[in-house]
């Protein structure tokens, strides 16, 4: 069996084509829908059988995409008919050269191109280090797309809606356009093929069978990308796409090198969902050796191996084949599975960071108990989730890519946990500090009976520079304050800056213990830990506090077209812009700075939706704090 991920932006026609390229042969096999929209579809052509993996579009779904592409043999990359549209394209580019995958893109729609083929080809480019190739070109009636003329084998297409293409004569008036695409398509094919470069040079007409040969090992080596054209609802130029999987993508065997897989791989997690009266279940494709039902794999034993459809049971799965673990918790998601345990993935295949932060509260106090576990079962299933216990609150975060995403994940407690849920925003986590120092003195004594409390401090508190924290110190003489109390005060003193007047933990302060008294009997770390939190909480309500808001440093990533929109986006967030500057690894992607409040980071996300075209994304880490 050989594997592809189909993906691409939203609204390309990815599943359409999915289902024209299952449905070839007139019957489509089994196919397993996840939780995050994603797929997986199994079916035979040719004698061969094949499975799609099909990633909905936008970058809520792409975290699905990693784990789905480390398992496949190549991709397939559908984009609309539209030159202006090109960019929308640009987050699925990044990734496919990251990977390094085998990748055909399809251009879908050209029955309705209104732009030039080639114009599509290099708005695509500029989102590629890697040369794109034009294998075919459209064969026009007028202003409409009547068939495609192949460039290898010089044959001219005629489309027949819902049909399979017929082979016609070329039209004479396409020749000279035929003859230029070819030259230029051999020309980017010689720079990997130096017999091919002799025999342009030397003014010969190369086989057929060589330039075939010749673009699949550049395809096949992810030296060149090649785009074919089509049209998946009309069914134009679908076999096309479906010959050149068959005949130039590598089989499993393939993994091993593009993945540096270590000794002893057995199968890698693809996809997986939470399926109701069965549980967790992992799409896995096996390697090497192959898997077989109760084989020790990710450092247990497996129990029943499914057929996608999650009905049919397996004995085993040869090398390449994909199936479902069932009751099979420890097998995980996006991993390299050895029979002792898992290794993971290349960077490449891992999420960017969440979009969104929520609390999550259930909406009955008897799934308080239950919820976290739920939350855990479902991080295992969705490479885009993260779990979390919030600091201070103590309720469960979540890190979603979005509301759509948050939805799914609210939708996916419900029905397959029984847990309601509400979700709130994270409040920004405000901070106190002070701008003058006071020398405070407190006395606790309590005598109620049996043994009494009394300790006596005097305490200095004073400001540090931003980025202080907290600092203690003594300068105690005579032992007036033992030296055995003396860490109780500073504990006392730690407690009251855990909250001040406004109920945001104090920083940058320094507080010294000065002077004190003790009690022969009456003292005692506890009595000396209040007098050193209640003197700090009243020299904290005589002086007051400045609240101060945390200013992240914001790095994103986006689409070199779009960096300056971002300027009027952040400034109209309050933020503060830095500059940006050309992405070292990502072809036409510009890396934007800005220093933004923590608090509109929700807005950024909202705001680079509309002036990215959904396109962006964003990393963030404290950088200081300022006031409000």
């Amino acid at each position: 069996m050989r594997t592809f991920t189909i993906m691409g932006p939203p609204h390309a026609g990815k599943s359409a084509l999915v289902e024209a390229l299952a449905g070839l042969e007139g019957g489509r096999g089994n196919t397993l829908a996840t939780m995050g929209g994603a797929g997986v579809s199994s079916f035979r052509f040719m004698g061969d059988d094949w499975a799609a993996f099909d990633i909905p579009g936008g970058l809520e779904f792409l975290p699905q995409a990693g784990p789905a592409l480390a398992a496949s043999d190549a991709a397939v990359l559908c984009v609309p008919a539209e030159a202006g549209a090109a960019v929308l394209s640009a987050p699925y580019l990044r990734l496919l050269e990251a990977a390094g995958l085998p990748t055909i893109i399809f251009v879908n729609g050209i029955d309705a191109m209104t732009d030039r083929v080639s114009d599509v080809i290099a708005a695509l480019q500029t989102y590629s280090a890697h040369g794109i190739i034009l294998r075919q070109v459209p064969m026009r009636e007028g202003d409409r797309v009547v068939g495609s003329i192949d460039l290898i084998s010089e044959r001219a297409w005629e489309y027949h809606e819902g049909e399979r293409s017929s082979l016609v004569e070329l039209p004479a008036e396409m020749r000279a356009r035929e003859e230029e695409a070819r030259a230029e398509m051999m020309e980017t094919l010689a720079d990997f093929d130096d017999h091919l470069l002799e025999e342009i040079i030397e003014d010969q007409r190369p086989p057929t069978e060589e330039l075939y040969d010749v673009a699949r090992r550049a395809l096949q080596h992810h030296d060149l990308l090649e785009a074919l054209l089509g049209s998946a609802r009309h069914g134009n130029g679908v076999l096309r796409l479906m010959k050149s999987l068959r005949h130039d993508v590598p089989g499993v065997e393939a993994l091993r090198d593009r993945l540096a897989l270590p000794d002893g791989a057995l199968a890698l997690g693809c996809m997986a969902d939470n399926l109701k009266h069965i549980g967790k279940a992992v799409v896995i494709r096996a390697l090497g050796p192959g898997v077989a039902a109760g084989a020790r794999v990710g450092g247990d034993t497996i129990g029943t191996l499914d057929d996608i459809d999650a009905r049919t049971q397996l004995p085993a799965l040869a090398p390449g084949q994909i199936g479902l673990t069932i009751k099979s918790d420890h097998i995980s998601l996006g991993g390299v599975l050895t029979a002792d345990g898992r290794v993971d993935l290349p960077d490449w295949a891992t999420a960017h960071p969440p979009a969104l932060r929520r609390l999550v509260v259930p909406d009955n106090e008897r799934d308080e108990n239950k919820l976290p576990a739920a939350l855990a079962r479902l991080a295992e299933i969705d490479r885009g989730l993260t779990v979390a216990q919030s600091a201070a609150s103590g309720h469960l975060e979540i890190g979603v890519h979005g509301p759509q995403h948050e939805k799914r994940v609210i939708d996916k407690l419900a029905e397959g946990f029984g847990i309601a849920v509400s979700c709130a925003p994270v409040p920004t986590a405000l901070r106190e500090t002070i701008r003058k120092g006071v020398e405070k003195h407190h006395r606790h004594r309590k005598q109620s009976g049996g043994a009494g409390q009394f300790a006596d401090v005097l305490i200095d508190i004073a400001p540090l520079p931003e980025g202080g924290g907290f600092a203690f110190d003594d300068v105690v003489k005579g032992g007036a304050v033992p030296k055995n109390y003396i860490p109780s005060v500073e504990a006392g003193a730690r407690e009251a800056l855990a909250e001040g007047p406004q109920g945001h933990p104090v920083v940058d302060v320094r507080v010294t213990l000065k002077d004190g008294k003790a009690h022969s009997v009456d003292s005692s770390d506890f009595a000396f830990r209040t007098a050193g939190k209640n003197a700090v909480r009243e020299a904290l309500s005589e002086l007051g506090t400045v609240t101060l808001q945390p200013i992240m440093q914001v790095s994103v990533h986006v689409p070199s077209a779009f960096a300056g929109d971002l300027v009027q986006v952040v400034s109209g967030l309050k933020g503060q812009v830095q500059g940006f500057e050309p992405h070292p690894d990502a072809a036409g992607w510009d890396i934007f700075r800005a220093l933004l409040p923590m608090a509109a980071e929700e807005d950024l996300a909202h705001a680079l939706g509309s002036a990215t075209r959904g396109t962006a994304w964003f990393t963030s880490e404290l950088d200081h704090y300022q006031p409000v």
